[in-house]
């Protein structure tokens, strides 16, 4: 009888730790056959445990392409593109998040955090962010725990750093969708506009995630002040500017809140609208979504970051037309630049400029609003924007 067992095959999960491993191993390359290509490192060709984005828009393991990067590679090993020095590597959290979910955690190395002591432990941060995944979890119990995340964000720009690395991005996203319910939704877009701000990087990582969407969808709810807000923050990287100008709602919605909010939330659109229009294409969308004469009443009724909007709108072709359609828009602009503040003055003289160049109705209208005048007195200004502006307006004015 103790013959026939010490003969009977060992179950290979409960074996000795020799076993375990090779077991393990086996388990690795079987898993590595069949996870999607997209899940392999493309230098290692092994599952990515930390997957990060170069510029060039390819991902690899953050191992490997440091490894690279350190003996002396400044191009991406796909494209062969230059990298920007130092190189900039993004944490790709939707990637992470896919591979962690499709794959036995065991198999998925994590980089170690603190002692798990505190509340902003690992332990905290993980039983907070379960209450949100978790389908169980009453509205109550996950508006607390974003409300905890969100404070202990604000107080530890390392807690900002894990929250993000843990994968809890998809779950507030989540949250964000939950137009029933709109303190939750408030809630997980006050964490969202936490995380933006801790670093460009978190930006890019925050819409290559898929942020964009959530965050617009919201713009039409009782949230969509801190929604706005969100998109500003975000739209403050180069690129994320074209990636949500580029969103089928994202100006259209911002010109709608525009016209239909009530204070904070039109202050806060025209600012959105403001950091996207510094890139050239959302200039043009924002004029062919309707945006103009709603400025031109805001900028009316004393709201002045409209001007410095139509300042933007003014350095294209279709913002200049629709511009000088309005009645009475030089009026206005020259009451800014008798009576606002430095970026009021700044803003209503390129304005003016702008579309005295492109209508001679225009600079008549404009000379005889005294303008020519006022630019003399400014051009003796000691802020050197005000000075350049002023002379170039005073300039444009002169020509016959």
């Amino acid at each position: 009888m103790s013959e026939s067992k010490t003969k009977t095959p060992k179950n290979p999960f409960t074996s000795s730790s020799s076993s375990s491993s090779s077991s393990l191993l086996i388990t690795k390359e079987k898993m590595a056959n069949e996870l999607p290509e997209y899940f392999k490192c493309p230098i290692s060709l092994d599952i990515m445990s930390d997957p990060v984005i170069l510029s060039s828009g390819h991902t690899f393991d953050r191992s490997s392409i440091q490894r690279w990067i350190d003996s002396g590679h400044r191009t991406c090993p796909i494209t062969k593109l230059p990298l920007p020095d130092p190189p900039s590597l993004i944490p790709n959290h939707a990637l992470r998040s896919l591979i962690s979910n499709y794959t036995p955690t065991q198999l998925i190395p994590t980089r170690s955090d603190s002692d798990g002591s505190g509340s902003d432990s690992p332990s905290q941060l993980g039983c907070l962010i379960s209450k949100l995944n978790s389908r169980g979890s009453m509205v109550e119990e996950k508006v607390e725990s974003l409300v905890r995340l969100t404070g202990l964000s604000k107080a530890n720009p390392g807690f900002r750093a894990r929250l993000t690395e843990s994968g809890a991005v998809s779950a507030v996203l989540r949250c964000v969708d939950s137009d029933n319910d709109p303190g939750l939704q408030e809630k997980a877009l006050l964490l969202l506009l936490n995380l933006s701000l801790e670093s460009d990087d978190n930006k890019v990582g925050l819409v290559a995630e898929g942020a964009v969407a959530r965050v617009v969808s919201a713009l039409g709810s009782t949230a969509a002040a801190v929604a706005a807000t969100v998109l500003t923050s975000l739209a403050v990287v180069e690129v994320n500017k074209a990636t949500i100008g580029a969103h089928p709602g994202a100006v259209r919605c911002l010109v709608h809140l525009l016209h239909t909010g009530r204070g904070r939330e039109r202050k806060e659109a025209a600012t959105a609208l403001f950091t996207l229009s510094s890139f050239p294409e959302n200039r043009r969308r924002t004029v062919d979504c309707g945006a103009v004469p709603i400025l031109i009443r805001m900028a009316k009724s004393g709201l002045e970051r409209a001007i410095e909007v139509l300042g933007l709108l003014a350095k294209c072709k279709e913002g200049r037309e629709e511009i000088v359609k309005c009645d009475g828009v030089v009026e206005i602009l020259v009451h800014y630049v008798k009576n606002g503040s430095l970026r009021g003055i700044q803003y209503g003289l390129m304005t003016l400029n702008l579309i005295c160049c492109s209508s001679d109705r225009v600079k008549r209208q404009v000379k005889n609003q005294g303008v020519l005048e006022i630019c003399f007195g400014l051009i003796q200004d000691d802020n050197e924007k005000i000075h350049r502006v002023a002379s170039n307006l005073a300039k444009v004015l002169q020509e016959n």
